[in-house]
């Protein structure tokens, strides 16, 4: 394939991806914030929320690395969090200034819950591909966990 043809073909594909990936998010978001009996929670606190069931005793610092934030911004939602009930910061035995943030039994059980609710969405919608649309979905994922990989940021 000429290198002009290359180009081409990974510029449709990149324009398809950034077209389609917001798109499938805002509608799996909508399908689950349909469901989902609790209050809504600003996008940024459920990105933290994830982040630290995912790796419980992440430090402020380390949570807004991973999410790409300021570590005063991750501070402020840690406070709203707590206050909500849904994260606790508990203290580090070496540092005093440091806290390693968890979630409470509530927080994980509505995120258990809407990640349930987003698995029977999308399970639902699964059940409407074809075979070959489901294997290439299949062999998309690692594909988009490396792409992933390969957007973020690299520390400097």
């Amino acid at each position: 394939m000429p290198a002009s043809a290359a180009r081409q073909d990974l510029d449709r594909v990149a324009d398809a991806l950034a077209a389609c990936l917001p798109t499938l998010h805002r509608t799996l978001d909508r399908r689950i914030l349909g469901d989902f009996p609790h209050d809504r929670l600003p996008e940024a606190q459920i990105a933290l929320l994830r982040l630290v069931a995912d790796q419980e005793g992440v430090t402020v610092r380390e949570a807004a690395r991973a999410l790409l934030m300021q570590p005063n911004n991750v501070s402020a939602l840690v406070s709203q969090l707590t206050r909500e009930g849904l994260l606790e910061r508990r203290g580090d035995a070496a540092d005093k200034r440091v806290a390693h943030l968890h979630t409470t039994a509530v927080a994980r059980e509505r995120i258990a819950e809407a990640e349930g609710i987003a698995r029977r969405h999308l399970a639902a919608a699964l059940r409407h591909l074809t075979g070959g649309e489901l294997d290439a979905l299949g062999s998309a994922l690692g594909a988009l966990n490396a792409l992933d990989t390969h957007l973020r940021p690299t520390e400097d």
